[in-house]
């Protein structure tokens, strides 16, 4: 379980993230949605240990992540952020196996390679194991990194806003990928994502984030509303049921 017991983050008078407290059991996907400036990446960076809180703190499975070895903390969570940039030459297989370094620490074993070749087969790229990451799409590179996180095997794995810029067929294809992760015994998703209607298709649960707090949380038929769009969002439209899942209609 990921607990956020009181979490805040200030930058001088600035209140990004404000008292935040939230329980995250394993399995399933989680999406964290909000408009911009809401501080849904702030609160997945302050999860993952990327920044430090001004308050609070955060544990997986029992640990601190503030004082937790970067070892301990590695094989349980995994995180993707929004810019992926990587200055050396490397394939797919080259940047998938930097996931195995928690386990192996720079020392490889047959069960490490049979994982870097599991997790790019999961995505989809094993035709592109030994291709370069600058010969590759966006959507390629970015299965290419989510494959990295999936072979590091953690528990939790957090993507912060991975449908940025991708078509909407990759965006589907990523979704799908985040599905079949979050489907798997003991592992569990969290996403941020900009996207009501991918939200309420591909989550068990939709976290609200508004002016740096978490206004609303619950399964999407609970959470995706009327009055959501008008007080979160600040737009009207529709919100309808197709097949069990909520369906966002922005008026013009």
């Amino acid at each position: 379980m990921i607990e956020i017991d009181k979490i805040c983050k200030r930058y001088g008078e600035t209140v990004v993230v404000d008292n935040v407290s939230l329980a995250i059991p394993r399995g399933g996907v989680i999406g964290i949605v909000g408009p911009n400036g809401a501080g849904k990446s702030t609160l997945l960076s302050l999860t993952s240990r990327l920044i430090k809180p001004t308050s609070g703190a955060i544990r997986v499975d029992g640990l601190d992540v503030s004082k937790a070895p970067n070892r301990d903390l590695a094989r349980r969570l995994s995180v993707m952020r929004q810019e992926n940039h990587v200055a050396a030459r490397l394939t797919v297989g080259d940047l998938v196996a930097f996931g195995r370094f928690p386990h192996n620490r720079g020392r490889p074993t047959r069960e490490d390679a049979e994982r870097v070749k599991a997790a790019i087969d999961f995505v989809g790229m094993e035709t592109m194991a030994d291709r370069f990451l600058d010969q590759l799409s966006g959507g390629q590179r970015q299965r290419a990194f989510v494959a990295m996180a999936l072979a590091q095997d953690a528990d939790y794995a957090l993507f912060d806003e991975p449908l940025n810029n991708l078509d909407i067929h990759h965006a589907v294809s990523m979704m799908r990928l985040f599905r079949r992760m979050g489907d798997q015994p003991g592992k569990t998703v969290i996403v941020v994502l900009h996207d009501l209607n991918v939200a309420a298709a591909y989550a068990d649960r939709v976290v609200v984030m508004q002016a740096g707090r978490v206004v609303s949380d619950g399964r999407p038929t609970e959470v995706i509303t009327r009055t959501l769009l008008s007080d979160v969002f600040r737009v009207e439209g529709d919100v309808m049921e197709i097949d069990g899942r909520r369906v966002v209609n922005v008026a013009p």
